[in-house]
């Protein structure tokens, strides 16, 4: 048992590089964040990994204490468990997809996301025309459905082959290594040809579908009327759907509350995160996507926080916030979610609770420095506050100051931080 409750505050993407004079979180206004720093303890962690520019789900499936070199198969069929599509495990293949604009004519990628332009009303009536969608080749079919704005899954399935989830990505901004996406630092703005990463028969024609798909998303979304509305107003078209992080089958994990001996839950926005906490065996709360009204959002996280926090030991809360602007390389928006998150979450959530009786951890579980408009691999700030936990001389949450001066000390990798933090709560 746990002396006191805790609220696990993941803040996607928050982070910069270690290197950089000012940051998004030393520029941000955030009293109430630092007001957590200057009374806990703090530290910094390497996700994944030293040298790994981890994707979300890699480094969420780490921080929450599973190794995912050791224990993932990949981020397609965690998205799809977190948005309800089904596939038969080692018969059809799963990928995490994008919608994004390409120039039909040269393969030449505009924007990997359709300039964040797409409405998820949108993507779900393209989704609707690729799905069920047939290959002509090797009795080939695909599934396809939209999540959230350009965000899709997609599965792949063969009638009368075997197919392989070794097989590389069509979004050339992640390479695929075993059964983790990482981030390219440099890489040429076109659709990429899948291409096999076995010598199997099974992942050849695997590459060959997922080619002959690319194929033909663009033949069918260039002409789709949603796309022509959308050039009739000035619009990127959504044209091409690229595709990553393929896998066959679930991970088989002992679930997070044996491994940890405390009950979790889970409040998510996204489906791969929601994914996650379901096959982890979290009581899984998934919030609807982020809004413009920021005060209501996270009134409505807040809410379900708290709620949450009556039935379990654990709560983890994970806000998407900070990591589409660095995304976007937009400083000025990057700090502002920041802000958002401290005045409209964590203030509220400091008025509604008893720190001596529940604990808050804050962390992220990537940089993505709006400088780079990636992930990198920096290591991430990591925040104890509540219960017995005695300060240290952080006094703001900001990268370089966690990283020399946090009692914490600095982790190599995510999934030593909660082995960590519990057994400071317990002793």
């Amino acid at each position: 048992m746990l002396a006191v409750k805790l609220i696990y505050l993941v803040l996607d993407g928050v982070a910069d590089r270690l290197s950089d004079r000012e940051t998004s979180l030393s520029m941000a206004r955030k009293p109430f964040l630092d007001l957590l720093a200057r009374g806990g303890a703090c530290g910094a962690v390497y996700t994944v990994g030293r040298g790994v520019a981890p994707e979300s789900d890699a480094a969420v499936m780490s921080i929450l204490g599973y190794d995912p070199h050791e224990s993932y198969t990949g981020r397609g069929p965690i998205e799809a468990v977190g948005a309800g599509v089904s596939f038969a495990e080692g018969r059809e293949v799963a990928f995490r997809a994008n919608f994004a604009t390409v120039d039909p004519g040269s393969g030449r990628l505009i924007d990997r996301r359709v300039g964040r332009s797409l409405s998820t009303e949108e993507a779900r009536e393209l989704a609707e025309a690729l799905d069920g969608l047939r290959l002509g080749v090797y009795g080939g079919y695909v599934k396809v459905k939209a999540t959230v704005g350009h965000r899709a899954v997609v599965v792949i399935g063969s009638e009368t082959m075997s197919l392989s989830d070794e097989v590389d990505n069509t979004d050339p901004a992640y390479r695929k290594v075993g059964t983790i996406s990482v981030a390219e630092k440099v890489f040429q703005p076109y659709v990429k040809k899948s291409t096999p990463l076995s010598p199997e028969q099974s992942a050849r024609v695997t590459a060959e579908l997922v080619n002959e798909f690319t194929r033909k998303s663009i033949e069918i979304l260039d002409k789709h009327p949603v796309n022509k509305a959308r050039e009739g107003r000035g619009l990127l078209k959504a044209n091409v759907i690229l595709v990553r992080d393929a896998g066959s089958r679930l991970p088989k994990l002992p679930p997070i509350s044996k491994l940890f001996n405390a009950s979790f839950g889970s409040i998510t926005e996204m489906p791969v995160e929601n994914g996650i906490a379901k096959i982890l065996g979290m009581r899984a709360v998934e919030m609807p996507p982020p809004t413009e009204d920021k005060a209501s959002d996270y009134s409505m996280r807040l809410d379900a926080t708290l709620k949450l926090l009556k039935e379990v030991d654990v709560v983890y809360v994970h806000l998407k916030g900070p990591d589409e602007p660095g995304h976007d390389g937009d400083l000025k928006g990057k700090i502002k979610a920041i802000e958002d998150i401290d005045k409209f979450y964590v203030k509220e959530l400091l008025s509604s609770i008893d720190l001596r009786e529940i604990a808050i951890l804050v962390t992220a579980d990537h940089a993505t420095p709006p400088a780079v408009r990636a992930h990198t691999d920096d290591p991430v700030p990591l925040l104890l506050v509540g219960g017995e936990v005695i300060p240290d001389k952080v006094l703001r949450l900001e990268e370089r100051a966690c990283y020399e001066l946090g009692s914490i000390g600095v982790l190599s990798h995510g999934w030593e931080i909660l082995p960590k933090i519990l057994g400071m709560m317990r002793s």
